[in-house]
């Protein structure tokens, strides 16, 4: 039993397993997963549903004013054994994955405002720490001062190939090409934006997943946070 609560940041590229790891972990551990990224894709979600994002344009001064209305929160569903993303009290996991919040969610989130945001609800919920949460800028932005921090990283075709299963293991249409064309586009503006660009931590260890399974991810961050447990991290 771990006594002093760590907080645990992963970050890396889309689709590189990220939220699954993270989920391991904290199962593992008793912690409390927090999946940074469904929280923008909520935000993405709303701007779409309002017409405030689409092909070609995007109102950055009406969604930094409807900012207060959107309310995100995280539920455990017993049944699945995970928690779930809603926004304004309504259960949207499934539909913030999908294609279109994806084409979109990278010009949401590089506005200041929304990315202030997010960070102080992030911190918030991080307060009590005992969590694992992952995203793009947690062990950079959010969580600086994390006691562990992992950046991952894989091909880009490996991870497309990984969104275009999930897709339809979930029944939702979708195109490989258009699913990596996505990929490629958000990988550049997460990596060039002003606010909070994609890089790694100069204390975070590299974990590029590429030909690994969950197993094996799993084996190798065991070894590290027990090995901080038995230092006195605990």
């Amino acid at each position: 039993m771990i006594q002093q609560k760590l907080i645990i940041a992963v970050d890396g590229y889309s689709s590189c397993g990220k939220s699954t790891f993270a989920r391991a972990i904290a199962a593992k551990y008793g912690y409390l997963f927090i999946d940074s990224g469904a929280m923008y894709r909520a935000v993405t979600l709303f701007c779409i549903r309002e017409g405030l994002v689409g092909e070609g344009f995007i109102n950055r001064e009406e969604i930094t004013s409807m900012l207060p209305m959107i309310d995100i929160s995280f539920s455990y569903n017993p049944d699945k054994g995970e928690y779930e993303t809603y926004l304004n009290s309504e259960n949207v996991e499934w539909e913030i994955r999908s294609v279109e919040v994806t084409k979109h969610v990278s010009e949401v989130s590089k506005i200041s405002e929304v990315r202030t945001r997010m960070v102080e609800l992030q911190r918030q919920i991080g307060y009590f720490r005992g969590i694992v949460m992952d995203g793009r800028d947690i062990g950079t932005v959010v969580f600086p001062d994390a006691d562990l921090k992992i950046f991952m990283t894989a091909s880009v075709d490996v991870r497309a190939h990984r969104r275009h299963k999930e897709l339809e293991e979930k029944g939702i249409d979708s195109d490989f090409e258009e699913i990596r064309e996505a990929m490629v586009k958000r990988d550049n503006i997460d990596e060039t934006r002003e606010i909070s660009p994609l890089r790694k931590a100069d204390d975070a260890l590299v974990l590029d997943n590429s030909d690994m399974s969950v197993n094996e991810q799993m084996e190798w961050i065991s070894g590290i946070i027990d090995k901080m447990i038995n230092e006195g991290k605990d």
